[in-house]
């Protein structure tokens, strides 16, 4: 190997700080690990390794704080928007936000997600959207579309016996505390790069002091849908995002 292709400043990819050493333990092509990487690169461009808080409940991130070389703390199943919000308003100074499923966020978390929104709340909601339970065997969840198939809905989502599909960030930004409400994916390098602008500014809006900032990024299960990582995001592109279409919702008002 030439002594080019080792020169540090030909270093375009490495470990980011705010994340530990630990291993992930997320499926294979599962959007999480990425959704991981920019929300620690994020804290890593602003320096705010020291000061952010993050909360992660029940899920398949309940292990988020193996990960994130931030302070962390562990919420009961859907209360993490709570636990936030307390520590907000403790730590006003510090960068807190929540990283959240749909089975968590949408389900048993809903009131707490849907009240902190409407306090404004100035904390940053990251909401993992796959439309199914994952940690726990691939259940239905608020988000599953219609006609999804799932462990508790075999034959596919019914609307007329299970209603339909939430759609959570809508929801959300219709609240005068919700400051900046946006919806993306991470399954494209470009995709990538649109969330973690969000994400970004999402952080940086907590300096205004003005509401809840709520970033939605859908996602994929590889595993609970059955698919090979390839086709699972091909599937996402076909189903999810029709219903669950990608970008701003909510922007603050210049």
């Amino acid at each position: 190997m030439s002594e080019n292709l080792v020169n540090p400043e030909n270093l375009v990819y490495k470990k980011t700080d705010a994340m530990t050493d630990r291993v992930l333990h997320y499926c294979p092509g599962c959007g999480h690990g990425t959704a991981h990487r920019i929300l620690a690169e994020v804290i890593d461009e602003l320096q705010i390794q020291d000061q952010t808080i993050g909360v992660a409940p029940v899920g398949c991130s309940v292990l988020a704080y193996y990960y994130f070389n931030v302070d962390m703390q562990e919420a009961a199943h859907g209360r993490a928007p709570a636990v936030a919000t307390g520590i907000k308003r403790v730590f006003p100074e510090k960068y807190v936000f929540t990283y959240q499923g749909d089975g968590d966020l949408a389900a048993i978390g809903t009131a707490e997600t849907i009240h902190a929104c409407n306090r404004g709340e100035n904390i940053l909601v990251v909401f993992i959207n796959n439309g199914i339970y994952g940690m726990t065997g691939g259940q239905m969840a608020p988000t599953t579309l219609e006609g999804m198939k799932s462990s508790t809905s075999p034959f596919g989502r019914d609307v007329k016996s299970m209603g339909s599909p939430l759609k959570i960030t809508e929801l959300v930004a219709q609240l005068p505390g919700t400051y900046f409400a946006t919806r993306q994916a991470v399954h494209k390098p470009a995709n990538v790069r649109k969330a973690k602008r969000a994400i970004k500014k999402a952080m940086e809006y907590q300096k205004h002091n003005k509401g809840t900032c709520f970033v939605e990024i859908v996602s994929n299960c590889p595993s609970n849908w059955k698919m090979t990582p390839v086709q699972s995001n091909e599937w996402m592109e076909e189903n999810m995002f029709p219903f669950y279409p990608l970008g701003d919702i909510k922007v603050p008002e210049k």
